[in-house]
């Protein structure tokens, strides 16, 4: 007598899981390699562009406010584009922001010249903060200054407000930039904080700049040398503070 077999009890046919769709995934450790890959590639981008920007000379380009007049003038529309792409690709790694947020009111009117300080700073956040979080996490959470370590409870406790405040004080240092990458703050809570943030600020300069840079040119001597005498007394009033603190710090039980 013939004995039924259900499907159940056949024996898979070679190639019958893959042809239903039942791939195994991959490794783990795979998995892993293919990420610490797209890292290294991130890394090494980065690098290069940085080379070739430094052997392009647009380091020295960007590294005064005149000489960027100049450049951004001569592309003409495009000096848009430029403006907010290098100071996107370069500020989160080393140029400093004010060289484009000082430029951009003695090039353009002031509402121009907000919008871009805006639309750069914000992309240059973006970029350091993306690159703290997803590329190099590891290797720049070594390097976070203890000052900004010291706004970790605040961050956890009171996010949107915490990234308000350090960017409304700070503005963008690339620093800032990877301690919020390396937080717990989320992608979207750092976004708008940081928009918030910097309102105030980049139109101030935007509006103020053309008129300070006017008032400074055609202050006499005695000004100059006032203002530098406060900038030392300030100086040593904050050296003091500090190792006043410290030496606190070390007392304490």
């Amino acid at each position: 007598m013939r004995q039924s077999h259900s499907p159940a009890d056949r024996a898979p046919e070679p190639g019958g899981a893959r042809a239903a769709g039942l791939t195994s995934p991959a490794p783990p450790d795979a998995a892993a390699r293919a990420l610490r890959g797209v890292r290294l590639g991130a890394v090494a981008a980065v690098a290069a562009l940085l080379v070739v920007a430094q052997r392009a000379g647009v380091f020295e380009t960007f590294g005064e406010p005149a000489r960027i007049k100049q450049a951004l003038v001569e592309l003409g529309p495009w000096g848009y584009v430029a403006f907010v792409a290098a100071y996107a690709a370069l500020q989160p790694f080393g140029v400093p922001g004010t060289v484009f947020i000082v430029a951009a009111p003695l090039i353009w009117p002031w509402p121009t010249a907000f919008a871009l300080s805006m639309a750069g700073t914000m992309a240059a956040s973006v970029v350091g903060f993306s690159f703290a979080r997803f590329v190099a996490r590891d290797w720049v959470a070594r390097r976070v200054p203890a000052r900004f370590r010291a706004y970790d409870e605040a961050l956890e406790k009171r996010a949107w407000l915490t990234v308000f405040v350090l960017r409304l004080v700070f503005w963008m240092p690339p620093m800032l930039h990877v301690f919020f990458g390396v937080s717990r703050v989320p992608f979207w809570t750092h976004f708008w904080g940081s928009l918030a943030g910097y309102v105030l600020p980049l139109l101030a300069t935007a509006y103020f700049g053309p008129k300070v840079f006017d008032l400074l040119r055609g202050a006499p001597p005695a000004v100059w040398v006032g203002m530098g005498a406060m900038t030392v007394v300030v100086a040593i009033v904050l050296f003091k503070a500090q190792r006043w603190k410290q030496g606190a710090g070390r007392s304490a039980p």
